[in-house]
């Protein structure tokens, strides 16, 4: 059954029409490149799949959500099964990496002391990056700072991550590492639709492509 299935989907932003007829499905498992130029609207389409920005025609559903009947109190057990990476990291500069962790699982409803803990480490190891739970992000290169937000991702054990240009502010060689590590976690069961303008990727990494252009998806 497929997770993700929209139909003739038209997507506002400020009344403005950022994609319109925009129709596809996503099967579990699949590692897919969302690609289009700045602006195009990559980010628009990602953010309507965990309600952030609202469907305004068409058919929407996501797991066992329709999109267009949504309700505020289901929202966040949609989320819940859904992991974001995004471009600029965004933890909190305030606390070390464990605590960074430890936010999202008290967010979400863990209580348990020796689960969050059990959960953390092995969402650190995922990344390779246990040994470095102690350490402030600022402590962190670009590359490792972006291990500690797939492993914030994995938290809790997501059926689908929404990767919104994770090697954007990477240098190459650590961004190919990245994509790897996204690779890995599809070929483990795990759905990721990762957002790029980097098309030399798919060279390496293999992936079915979606492509927005003059506000249009199409499908590659």
């Amino acid at each position: 059954m497929s997770i993700i299935e929209y139909k003739n989907v038209e997507i506002l932003r400020k009344e403005h029409v950022v994609l319109k007829d925009v129709s596809f499905t996503v099967e579990p498992g699949e590692f897919i490149y969302l690609i289009g130029k700045v602006g195009s609207g990559k980010s628009s389409l990602l953010k309507s799949l965990y309600a952030e920005v609202p469907v305004d025609t068409g058919e929407a559903r996501v797991f066992d959500y329709d999109l267009r009947a949504i309700r505020r109190k289901q929202i966040p057990f949609l989320r819940r099964r859904i992991g974001i990476v995004f471009q600029d990291f965004q933890l909190l500069t305030d606390r070390n990496v464990y605590a960074n962790l430890e936010f999202v699982l008290d967010a979400t409803g863990w209580r348990d002391k020796a689960e969050k803990e059990a959960r953390i480490d092995e969402a650190l190891r995922q990344v390779g990056m246990a040994n470095k739970s102690y350490k402030m992000p600022h402590e962190l290169s670009g590359g490792e700072q972006q291990r500690v937000v797939i492993s914030r991702a994995l938290l809790n054990r997501p059926d689908l991550i929404l990767a919104d240009e994770p090697t954007g502010n990477l240098d190459p060689d650590t961004g190919m590492q990245i994509v790897s590590q996204l690779h890995d976690i599809a070929a483990a069961g795990t759905t990721v639709i990762m957002a790029t303008h980097n098309l030399a990727l798919r060279e390496t990494f293999a992936g079915r492509t979606m492509r927005i252009d003059a506000k249009k998806l199409i499908i590659e």
